[in-house]
């Protein structure tokens, strides 16, 4: 797949700005329309790609109306009324999906590819790092920023690697689209029903997916999900609660760090210090391991020395102000499941403190299927503030707000607020933990509650 151009329609989502990253590294002419500028638009325009933010025919470079040389990229998630990316279909320009376009770039390359209602991202980041640490090339297109490279996208050095670790995403369907030789799945829970309608056929979807994985590769399996159908692949589980393939047992917290002990198929691994915080963390880098280590042994010599130096990933468990007075984590959970291992989070590191807790919920329909769900988890704050319901690609619903939640929720303390209201709580409050929780545009509230809190 050779172009000249490239131009993205979406170019500031997180998968997205990694292909244009990818393209632009390998020298293509890249461009593309957001809906709003961001902080990652703006490192994409300092990296020398063009983007505007206005759905206007008319800003769409010179250079890109060659239709031979061109190759349009878009994100499900842009409205089908977009004029430009209407512009492109109607005018014969080759115009493929994001998850298309990953398809195409893992081909002949040996393929790890993370899927998973949560954990994805941090679990791809991982062996990201993990490569990195152990000097293995490789292409990594990652679903968040690594605090360690502040990139979503990792290339070699040389430019070439035969290795590719990608995200499986679900939404769209978008993860059926690729043939990996070693695959994660880290969850299955209840998620874009929008899309699948129910809980089953979401399931089917992940064993459709499963049984993509080449017949001679590898399904690494968190031992909590249950496949419908039998893939070809050979099978490993993981777990840090059971016996598994890939095992993380004697689990400690000392001085506020996570340590354990690993078992990953034939070797163990004692006193494992874990740089980002989170039982959780410990599972994705169970898998993390397991898979490094199917595709080339010798990196397990770097397994401790990678763990311990991870960063994580922006918005994954952050820690944004720690003094002797306040603490201030921001997280992007946006699931229940994710929601409720957060906050457990906190409370194993922080167990004498009142926890306060700022969540946007995101979408109207994940709210109406999951209320139940992310009421229960949010109750497991001292307090809690809700904003309105962020619509990313939807149109609001009838009967359908955060108050559908809010009534639900069992904590003391509970409240709806815009943001300007909640940042006037924060100055008079000053909370001892506060966290901020969500997957839409919460994180403008960062720097000015950081400007408070320090």
């Amino acid at each position: 797949m050779e172009f000249k151009n490239i131009y993205l329609v979406g170019i500031g989502g997180i998968g997205m700005s990694a292909l244009a990253r990818h393209f632009n590294a390998i020298g293509c002419n890249v461009a593309g329309y957001d809906k709003t500028p961001s902080s990652l638009t703006n490192q994409l325009v300092a990296e020398g790609m063009s983007i505007h933010f206005e759905d206007n025919i008319d800003l769409i470079g010179d250079e890109f109306q060659d239709k031979q040389n061109t190759l349009v990229i878009y994100t499900p998630a842009i409205p089908k009324a977009h004029l430009e990316l209407n512009y492109f279909f109607d005018n014969g320009f080759l115009v493929r999906k994001r998850a298309d376009v990953l398809a195409w770039l893992t081909e002949g390359k040996t393929t790890i590819a993370v899927a998973g209602t949560h954990g994805k991202t941090s679990t791809a980041a991982l062996i990201a790092h993990l490569l990195k640490t152990a000097n293995i090339p490789f292409f990594g297109l990652l679903g968040g920023i690594s605090v360690n490279y502040n990139t979503n996208y990792i290339r070699p050095e040389s430019g070439e690697a035969d290795i590719i670790v990608v995200e499986a995403d679900e939404y769209d369907r978008s993860f059926l689209r690729l043939h990996p030789d070693v695959a994660i799945i880290t969850a299955v829970e209840p998620d874009h029903l929008d899309i699948y309608g129910t809980f089953e056929k979401l399931k089917e979807a992940y064993s459709d997916f499963a049984c993509l994985v080449k017949p001679d590769g590898k399904l690494i399996v968190n031992s909590d999900v249950s496949l419908l159908k039998t893939p070809m692949a050979k099978l490993c589980s993981y777990s840090s609660k059971y016996k598994a393939d890939c095992f993380g047992e004697n689990i400690r917290i000392r001085n506020r760090k996570y340590y354990f002990d690993a078992t990953i198929g034939d070797i163990h691994i004692n006193n494992i210090e874990m740089g980002a915080p989170g039982r959780h963390n410990i599972e994705n880098s169970l898998a993390a391991m397991g898979a490094i280590r199917t595709v080339i042994p010798a990196a397990s010599d770097y397994f401790k020395e990678g763990l311990a130096s991870f960063k994580g990933v922006w918005r994954r468990f952050e820690v944004i102000v720690q003094n002797e007075h306040n603490v201030y984590i921001d997280d992007y959970a946006h699931h229940p499941t994710e929601i409720e291992v957060t906050i457990q989070t906190v409370k194993e590191l922080y167990p004498d403190k009142k926890i306060t807790g700022i969540f946007q919920p995101h979408l109207f329909s994940r709210t109406r299927d999951l209320a139940d769900e992310f009421a229960k988890s949010l109750s497991m704050l001292d307090e809690l503030y809700l904003l309105p319901i962020y619509p990313a690609r939807e149109l609001p619903m009838e009967g359908v707000t955060s108050e559908l939640i809010l009534d639900k929720v069992t904590s003391p303390f509970k409240k709806v607020l815009g943001k300007e209201e909640i940042l006037e709580e924060i100055k008079l409050k000053r909370p001892e933990v506060l966290l901020t929780i969500g997957a839409g545009d919460i994180d403008r509230l960062i720097p000015e509650i950081k400007r408070i809190l320090l």
